[in-house]
Formats: C-alpha cells, structure tokens, sequence
C-alpha cells in the first residue's frame, strides 16, 4: 500500500480533516513555513476558512551536507543550534557564523519579498496552527516555537503530515498539541513521503499569500476576536 501523499495540497486537505474543531474561528491564524509549509497551510486555510499568514524561519544546513540541519533561526535573533550535530560533523565557529549570516540575509530576503510592505501578523492571544510539509530534526519548528512563544499567543498547535515519533516528542515540549499523521521510524527524507515534493518557488508563495490577503482570509486584528483566559 503506497502511504506517500500525492503531494502538499492533498497532504494539507488530509491535515484539514484533524483540525475540524478549529474551523470557522476568528481567533484560529494557520502559519505556514516557507516555502513548502505555505502550499500545506494554504490547503488546510482553506478547508478550515481561517485566516492564514506565513512565520519565517531559515534552516541552518550543515556545509557538507545541505540537507542536514545543524540549526535554525527565526525572526527576532531567535537562534536554535544542535549542539551534538555541530561537534560531530566538527563545524568550527567561524564556518557556523558564516552559516548563520548568509541564512540571515535570505531571511531578510524572504521577509521583502513574501510581505513587501505588510507588517508580521498579530499572534499575541490567539490560537496558532503552525504547519510544514513535514519535519525532520525539528531544529527549523523549534526555533519557529520559540519565536513565537516570545510573542505570547494563547495556543500554539503544529500540524505537519510526516515526522519521525521521537522529533514530535521532541516538538511537543514547546507546542500545546502536536498533529502529525504520519510517524515513521525511519524517515528517510521528506521528499520520500510525496509523489510529487517539487521545489517551490518564490511566485507561488506570493500567489498563495496574496489569494488569502484579498479574499477575506486577512488576518484579523487582535480586537476583532474575543481573549481567550490562559
């Protein structure tokens, strides 16, 4: 039986099914990590009719193999190393700082580019759906939590289609509730969940953000919905 996703929108309508009771709520914001959280969140916003934004984080990529993360960093200084991985792979400490400043300068490029002139989204008191298309060390999600547990939002909920039990473990401990559908031991790769895992680009963020900017999904702010008691 092929248990793979035919691809993100499809896994973003099965993650849509688990997350039913948030639907239709004012204070309910999908974050998508880009780039290809935001095709998944789009999909789940949309089953949900919630409002959705995007939450920048950059992966810190080990320089001998650009798809290990040995870190991440987020929006507001936000660093979250792995401290095990960084010795083990022996990253000196100025390969690392020229690691962290060139994911630095992308995220400030993303920040122009995804959001031009609009400011980040309202999160303080509001019940946040943090979604990727999938998580492999956790490092990127991590650092994502803690950017946005400095924020203070009521709830933060992280909905991904596939990660390893021991990474949602891992992630729970800064989340209020995890959903993750599929739980391998063995991961492999994300990619290796999906049919079709092709890269996204740039114009389909911006599509996707700007279809729900201008079609009554903007995000709400913090008065237009009720506080909630912690």
């Amino acid at each position: 039986m092929d248990t793979r996703f035919r691809n993100r929108t499809e896994a973003g309508h099965q993650l849509a099914q688990h997350l039913s009771a948030y639907a239709h709520r004012a204070d309910v914001l999908i974050l998508g990590l880009p780039r290809g959280g935001v095709v998944v969140a789009s999909a789940v916003a949309q089953d949900l009719q919630v409002a959705m934004d995007i939450w920048l984080v950059r992966k810190l990529a080990a320089p001998t193999q650009p798809e290990l993360a040995i870190g991440a960093i987020a929006l507001g200084g936000v660093q979250v190393l792995s401290p095990d991985l960084i010795q083990w792979l022996q990253v000196s400490d100025q390969t690392l700082a020229q690691v962290i400043a060139k994911e630095q300068k992308e995220l400030e490029r993303r920040h122009y580019t995804y959001r031009q002139q609009r400011p980040p989204p309202a999160v303080r008191d509001r019940t946040l759906i943090v979604v990727d298309d999938g998580i492999a060390t956790g490092s990127t999600m991590t650092a994502t939590l803690q950017a946005l547990r400095t924020q203070n939002p009521h709830q933060i909920i992280v909905a991904v289609p596939v990660a390893p039990p021991e990474v949602c473990a891992q992630v729970r401990t800064w989340a209020d509730e995890v959903v993750c559908l599929q739980q391998p031991s063995t991961l492999h790769a994300i990619g290796y969940w999906y049919s079709d895992f092709t890269q996204v680009p740039d114009q389909t963020v911006c599509r996707l953000l700007h279809h729900q900017w201008t079609n009554a999904l903007l995000t709400p702010s913090a008065e237009h919905f009720p506080t909630r008691d912690p």
